[in-house]
């Protein structure tokens, strides 16, 4: 390996230092950070040719240990809300941080988008690194020990996520890219058609907490079954997006857990770049980065609300309270296993 594909990305306030991972297949190239786990840049050639970077990113660390928003980052040991930062699990109830409104996000207050993950494994077109949570690790039981790999191949980046605890804990990791498929600096993405392959989604209360089963989408603002823009029923009066602010809601991914299958696909009728998701995973949380307030980005580049939107495979929000739910609990000496790709084309 390369000393150009492996190079120094600073060093944390504890003295950790960071590197920024780089890999190539064919016409695609990304960067990840051993920070977080991060995805830092993607780049996909357009239908000119030239590589566009699709994903939004911050030029140093700082930026990075600093931030509110998780760019490009793999979160967890849970993903999305745990509803008053509590769940019970065997009989025994847990107390996690609160740290979005009244509920839990992301983790914690120091989830795995902002520990140093180690590199287990880098050639040219993969990246495997991994992570060691111990137990009681912001308040979650069971040492649990994480590898995620990025593949990148012919038809774009795979993302595997594998996990093993030792004792009963819940589990939710996605990856947290912020994607513009115009170029990750190029504004808004009310522009871009998506279709989401879900027939329901889950409502939630005005903290983002579920209210119960899901709903269909017919009928609903909440319908991407048609390809339809991201910005065209953004806005409409409807309680789940007024509230939201925009998109920020979980849909039941067509077909069954477990199974690589779409999940969502999305173009930039200015690239011609078409995004397909696959995943394994139950859900997919689309979010319209509505709480993305103003900031710099990488190359000069500002971002704002709207600039981005996300596809976050996931297990279900709040799973650890919802017995309905597929249940997002990994069990001692099982193996959690899931994979997602984004798979680039033109159109």
């Amino acid at each position: 390996m390369s000393e150009q594909a492996r190079s120094p990305f600073g060093v944390t306030a504890e003295g950790e230092p960071v590197e920024r991972l780089e890999l190539k297949h064919g016409a695609l190239s990304c960067a990840i950070l051993t920070y977080g786990a991060t995805l830092h840049g993607l780049c996909v050639p357009g239908r000119d040719g030239k590589p566009v970077d699709v994903v939004l990113g911050y030029d140093t660390l700082e930026e990075y240990m600093t931030q509110d928003a998780y760019l490009g980052a793999v979160v967890g040991r849970f993903a999305n809300r745990i509803a008053k930062g509590r769940f019970s699990l065997n009989g025994k109830e847990y107390t996690l941080a609160v740290n979005n409104g009244p509920n839990h996000l992301h983790g914690g207050i120091k989830g795995y988008s902002y520990r140093v993950w180690t590199v287990e494994e880098l050639t040219g077109d993969k990246a495997v690194l991994t992570l060691d949570s111990s137990d009681g690790e912001e308040g979650y039981p069971g040492h649990l020990t994480v590898r995620v790999t990025y593949t990148l191949t012919e038809e774009g980046l795979t993302l595997r996520c594998e996990a093993r605890s030792d004792e009963d804990t819940p589990l939710n990791l996605t990856n947290h890219a912020y994607f513009n498929l115009s170029g990750h600096g190029a504004g808004e993405v009310g522009g871009h058609v998506a279709a989401i392959f879900a027939h329901q989604y889950i409502p939630t209360d005005d903290t983002s907490i579920p209210l119960g089963q899901p709903a269909d989408v017919a009928g609903t603002p909440m319908d991407f079954t048609t390809p339809t823009t991201l910005g065209e029923r953004v806005d409409d009066a409807f309680d789940q997006l007024t509230q939201a602010r925009g998109y920020d809601h979980c849909y039941v991914v067509d077909g069954e857990m477990g199974v690589l299958r779409p999940a969502a696909e999305v173009v930039s009728p200015k690239t011609g770049i078409k995004l397909t998701v696959k995943t394994t995973l139950p859900g997919v949380q689309l979010y319209t980065a509505n709480y993305l307030t103003d900031r710099a980005g990488k190359g000069g580049a500002r971002y704002a609300p709207r600039h981005a939107f996300c596809l976050e495979t996931q297990f279900f929000p709040d799973s650890p309270n919802q017995p309905a739910f597929p249940s997002a609990v990994l069990r001692a000496g099982e193996k959690f296993d899931h994979t997602t790709c984004f798979f680039f084309g033109e159109t």
